[in-house]
């Protein structure tokens, strides 16, 4: 009887914290102003896995912390910002409090994985003072060796280097880092950003640096949706390798760049901020280019309010490349509107991407879009990982953001919006080397499926 007893009380006791906690944690998402959708979703998750969804919340569910070694705001400064607003995408950024684009950069649209890693180790190779790196992913391969040795022999002939690896993105490198002592051994330096080891309010497990930046003598920059790994580039094509893409600029928008990975690196290595080296002279090019960060370390949501302006405004177009789509409501919104007023709306993405939690994620998204009549470009490769999206013939972003709410509204994430002619052409013509090759109707799915596919409309915004 007292057994009994003892165990009554103690799942009673169990069940009274975790409604206390649960009422904790709906007014923590108060305090900090949640969405409606967003809380509705958390606490759907609470009903159904009580103590994971929790335990959940505190380590990925809370955005913009405040921790005990918190980021300075972002401020980036330009040297050629242009003297008025070039559309309305150029003026939401600036009342953002982002500088507006800049003028004379020059540009080369790299969209082949082989032509990315020449490039890469042909810069690595004339980089005469310093080469500073910043990548999600980092992985040991056949690739990475080559790039690593290249590193290594250029900090050997004076050149400084500097790695900044995200842990979590690369964690069997942050974990085994025997790769990396050659590297510090040469005299390189390698940080990574939030490690993973720490407690939940020292850091926050949530917020990742997803930036790619390939800087070279602080005037040459490499910067798009390839990570450093033979997935994403090297000296032959292989058939796993994803469709990805980099951008080569010079000019005031590698300047900006260099600017987000000094602040990234002081952040991570705990040094004092040094400051970027502006540009000596103008760079012949005609280039208008527009860099947008965001993230923790940004005040608002600026791309974000691009994004959905740049929806609203468009008059003829929006064709996104995305490998992961997951949307809220908002942005779902947007677009419908945008198909209902005759914008011709293009989703290009994988018929099947490399995480399957994120197929059945975007999945419903995705055939609420096709009820709409808005057109599906399924790639039936191996995986599509790059992002860009244009608009009209106005403007083009590219960078590292997906269309979820990890990338838009958590990570540290960076984009260029580029507003040339030229560039809007170039990348035009290779979006429609997808839309000819595509599927463009999903599989029908099964009633198991289906009720997978909504019930991850749940949890989609945590993704």
């Amino acid at each position: 009887m007292d057994n009994d007893f003892l165990k009554y009380l103690t799942l009673n006791s169990v069940f009274i914290i975790t409604e206390i906690l649960i009422v904790f944690t709906m007014l923590h998402m108060l305090y900090q102003r949640r969405s409606p959708t967003s809380m509705i979703s958390w606490l759907l998750l609470m009903i159904i896995l009580p103590y994971f969804s929790l335990l959940l919340y505190f380590l990925i569910g809370v955005r913009k912390r405040p921790v005990r070694k918190k980021k300075s705001s972002l401020h980036v400064k330009s040297t050629s910002e242009s003297s008025g607003k070039i559309n309305s995408i150029d003026g939401i950024i600036r009342a953002n409090g982002i500088t507006g684009a800049s003028e004379h950069n020059s540009f080369e649209f790299i969209s082949e994985s082989v032509n990315a890693y020449n490039i890469l180790i042909n810069e690595i190779k004339n980089a005469k003072k310093s080469i500073s790196f910043s990548t999600y992913i980092l992985k040991q391969d056949k690739v990475t060796k080559t790039i690593i040795n290249a590193l290594i022999e250029k900090e050997s002939s004076g050149v400084h280097v500097r790695l900044l690896v995200d842990s979590l993105g690369s964690y069997k490198l942050y974990f085994f880092q025997g790769p990396l002592r050659k590297l510090r051994k040469a005299g390189c330096e390698v940080h990574f950003f939030m490690p993973l080891l720490r407690l939940p309010y020292q850091n926050s497990i949530n917020l990742r640096n997803h930036r790619k930046i390939y800087l070279f003598d602080e005037t040459t920059l490499l910067t798009g949706g390839m990570n450093l790994s033979n997935k994403y580039m090297g000296p032959a094509k292989k058939q796993d390798q994803c469709e990805d893409i980099l951008f080569k600029t010079q000019g005031d928008a590698a300047y900006q760049y260099a600017q987000i990975f000094e602040a990234d690196w002081a952040y991570a290595s705990d040094s004092p901020l040094r400051q970027a080296a502006r540009p000596l002279q103008k760079v012949c090019g005609d280039a208008y280019i527009q860099v947008v960060p965001s993230g923790p370390d940004i005040k608002g949501d600026a791309l974000y309010e691009a994004l959905i302006s740049a929806i609203h405004s468009a008059k003829e177009r929006i064709w996104i490349v995305t490998p992961y789509f997951l949307p809220d409501e908002t942005l779902m919104h947007a677009l419908k509107i945008a198909k209902h007023n005759g914008v011709d709306i293009k989703l290009i993405t994988p018929k099947q991407s490399d995480h399957l939690v994120a197929d059945l994620g975007r999945s419903s998204y995705m055939r609420e879009l096709q009820e709409e009549g808005i057109n599906l470009v399924l790639y039936k490769g191996k995986m599509l990982h790059a992002k860009a999206i244009l608009f009209d013939r106005d403007a083009v972003m590219i960078g590292s953001v997906n269309i979820d709410n990890r990338s838009l509204l958590l990570n540290y994430e960076v984009v260029s919006f580029a507003y040339s002619k030229a560039i809007i052409y170039g990348i035009e013509k290779w979006m429609q080397g997808f839309i000819t090759k595509a599927d463009t109707q999903m599989q029908e799915a099964s009633r198991l499926r289906r009720i997978a596919e909504n019930f991850m409309r749940i949890i989609a915004p945590q993704l």
